[in-house]
């Protein structure tokens, strides 16, 4: 049993990577600006590179797991994400630090879907995965505060020039630690039958997915644009070609990228609609909440993010604690957490109008992630529940692909929302009236959410109150 969780640790140090470079640059922007001499374009390419590099190539990632070994792929994975931030660490223009980025991401979508799908073959028994997801969500909790906290420590120190280099090459003992782990005791795991490699598709998928999350994340800072749209309309067409291709490839038994088996699993469906729905959610409301804080309540950024750990650690905590209640009442703990969200979310509805003390502030935050922390891990357990091993990689991939497309949404679609109300002279009632505004949009994702988990079958998240 030991062991089975040492091998938990090695799979989770490549899911706090990913998180934790997601985040640790927010904070080192004005700095890296400065000594790169970059523009506001190319800090938002920088930004941007990693996403779309991650959300373009999550689904080859699992396919290739599934095909030639989840423990080789996430060994590529991990030396490419070292190789890539050494890279990134040691950049000397602005256009080599945005493709360092975008390579990590990919280096990223090499690692995640086997983080899942080694979780799911490992812990086979409903218990155990439980309690290992619950450590999934914790390692999620970490890399977000713990990006968050490293990118402005590292960018303050006063030992060097340039310390913000520091946050890239911090990777390098970790991705050695885990690959030295992931060589001396995870074992390998692939398809029995031996299959080839769909590289058509993967071009096509990944044009596609990289045109959307491309189009997504340069409408956050551009607006409406020509060639955004044009994008859009070029990848909703690169994608429908997609799926023509991979179904006619099935039917002739040639080789393929995604196995459409994956969607007739009920709890699959209703877990990636879920996940979705709660992202679109998660994400536009923190894409917002800093907004809100910064520009309407005029909070210095040291502030706003010292309340943002708050609710990181509030998500940490309940990773640990969700475990035990989830399997105990199944299902019926995980809506009671989603009503948790929505209640927090109607408080601060009414209480973020008045004037509140910094304690307020942060105790609201950390009753937020309390709720988020005590969904998140099972969201994953639902769509992945059942599945059979020569799909696991395959589902791994596509659930962590509209994960990230429906955060990139959120903060899109909401974050105009919130632009529309708050006009062009915004003062603080504006604000306070389109945070209201988006507030309400996600609470109603939230209900949607409760919807899908209402309507999966009782087997997959089991109620063991009568259960030694």
């Amino acid at each position: 049993m030991k062991h089975k969780y040492l091998k938990l640790l090695v799979i989770l140090l490549g899911q706090l990577l990913t998180i934790m470079d997601i985040f640790i640059i927010n904070v080192s922007i004005p700095s890296i600006q400065r000594d790169l001499h970059a523009s506001n374009g190319e800090m938002q390419f920088m930004i941007a590179a990693y996403l779309i590099g991650f959300a373009s190539l999550l689904i080859t990632g699992g396919r290739l797991g599934d095909l030639y070994g989840r423990k080789k792929i996430y060994m590529i994975g991990l030396i490419a994400f070292m190789i890539s931030s050494i890279a990134c660490g040691f950049s000397v223009g602005a256009g080599q630090l945005v493709i360092s980025r975008f390579v990590q991401g990919i280096s990223a979508a090499m690692m995640a879907p086997q983080v899942l799908s080694m979780i799911h073959i490992l812990f086979s028994d409903h218990q155990e995965r439980t309690k290992a997801m619950g450590w999934y969500g914790i390692t999620i909790g970490i890399g977000t505060v713990l990006g968050q906290f490293l990118g402005g420590y590292f960018s303050s120190l006063t030992i060097m020039e340039e310390p913000w280099r520091l946050i890239f090459l911090m990777n390098i003992p970790i991705c050695l630690a885990a690959a030295f782990f992931t060589l001396k005791i995870l074992d390998e795991s692939k398809l029995s039958v031996k299959q080839s490699f769909d590289i058509m598709g993967v071009l096509i998928l990944s044009a596609g997915l990289f045109c959307t999350t491309y189009a997504l994340t340069m409408y956050e800072h551009e607006g409406v644009h020509f060639k955004n749209v044009s994008l859009m309309i070029v990848s909703v067409g690169i994608l429908f070609t997609f799926i023509k291709n991979q179904k006619k490839r099935i039917q002739n038994k040639r080789a393929y990228l995604i196995d459409f088996e994956l969607f007739s699993y009920k709890n699959f469906n209703l877990g990636i609609i879920a996940v979705s729905f709660f992202f679109i959610m998660l994400d536009s409301y923190f894409y917002i909440l800093s907004l809100f804080f910064q520009n309407g309540l005029k909070m210095i950024p040291l502030a706003a993010g010292e309340i943002i750990v708050f609710q990181g650690l509030g998500f940490i905590l309940a990773s640990v604690i969700s475990v035990k209640p989830i399997l105990k009442y199944g299902k019926k703990a995980l809506i009671t957490g989603l009503l948790f969200i929505i209640v927090v979310l109607i408080l601060q509805l009414f209480l973020f109008r008045v004037e509140m003390s910094f304690p307020v502030f942060c105790l609201l935050l950390f009753l937020h992630g309390l709720g988020i922390g005590a969904v998140i891990p099972s969201l994953a357990n639902i769509a992945l529940s059942g599945m059979p091993e020569k799909l696991i990689g395959n589902a791994s991939g596509v659930y962590n692909t509209f994960q990230q497309v429906a955060a990139i949404v959120g903060i899109v679609a909401v974050g105009s929302v919130f632009y529309y109300f708050l006009g062009t002279k915004p003062a603080l009632q504006q604000y306070h009236n389109a945070f209201s505004v988006t507030l309400l949009i996600n609470i109603f994702c939230l209900i949607f959410v409760m919807i899908c988990i209402f309507k999966i079958p009782d087997h997959v998240l089991p109620e063991m109150r009568h259960k030694k």
